[in-house]
């Protein structure tokens, strides 16, 4: 009788940290590349200006829900503000953490501001709502 070993490796999959290399947008012109933090900054730029369920190239996981805060009450916009800040940004894999919100009402405006902490270090993002 021939004996039936069973050996069994176990392979653990190497994590691959995919690059933040993209191109780099000016204010009139896709110039060349960018990378790391200057990427990132770019990309949350991107995400808080585009308006969540507009455009069908994007998924209806990208972009954020304003055009429907207008009219509402200042305290309620940024408490939502606050909530779909967070919600949109954290789907980044580069990004940990949002907060340390602030607001400034100004008339129909409303500028918040916001730490991101993410993989390469700390911003200070500001975006205006009108109201």
């Amino acid at each position: 009788m021939i004996p039936r070993a069973s050996i069994e490796i176990e392979i653990a999959p190497e994590e691959v940290i995919e690059t933040s290399r993209t191109y780099k947008l000016s204010s009139d012109k896709v110039q060349g590349y960018t990378d790391g933090l200057e990427a990132l900054k770019q990309a949350i730029y991107k995400v808080l200006n585009t308006e969540r369920y507009e455009y069908p190239i994007y998924s209806f996981n990208y972009g954020i829900e304003l055009e429907n805060l207008l009219g509402k009450d200042p305290v309620y916009v940024q408490i939502e503000l606050k909530r779909r800040i967070r919600e949109c940004l954290l789907r980044d894999d580069r990004i940990t953490e949002v907060d340390n919100f602030q607001f400034e009402v100004n008339g129909d405006e409303i500028k918040c501001t916001f730490d991101v902490h993410s993989i390469y270090g700390k911003l200070t993002i500001s975006q205006v709502v009108n109201v």
